[in-house]
């Protein structure tokens, strides 16, 4: 039982390596910006950086709501596009057989033409919530 716990706490070692060099790392960063970094500040360095233009008016004004609607689809279509990922590696594995009998895909129905039509109806419902956003006017700019 004892070479188990010592096999478990090796296993973890390139881990903790990984770690302590990202802490050292990160500690040597901060202290050469420290050193090296300017002490002097002032009204012209006291700005914010707007790409080289001069801010002008004041930095609380209202936005337009659209901004905000544009950035939410964005995200939303965003995070929907990452759930193609693990479904593309199934889908691969199940296709070429390598998954089908160790998980027992075939034997509940689960073949590639099940995750195709699931896959099919996902793209179902982008393509839904896209018109529907279309005929709402969400993506003009008046």
């Amino acid at each position: 039982m004892q070479g188990a716990r010592v096999l478990a706490v090796a296993e973890f070692a390139p881990v903790a390596i990984l770690l302590a060099a990202l802490v050292l790392i990160a500690g040597a960063i901060l202290a050469a910006s420290h050193l090296i970094g300017p002490r002097r500040s002032g009204p012209v360095k006291d700005i914010p950086y707007e790409s080289g233009v001069d801010p002008i008016g004041d930095a609380r004004r209202r936005f337009n709501v659209r901004f905000y609607l544009v950035a939410v689809l964005f995200l939303v279509f965003d995070v929907e596009i990452i759930f193609l990922y693990p479904w593309a590696v199934l889908f691969l594995k199940v296709a070429q057989g390598s998954i089908a009998d160790v998980a027992g895909f075939e034997s509940l129905g689960y073949g590639p033409g099940f995750l195709a039509a699931s896959v099919g109806f996902f793209f179902f419902l982008l393509a839904a919530g896209f018109v529907y956003e279309w005929r709402k006017g969400v993506f003009q700019w008046d």
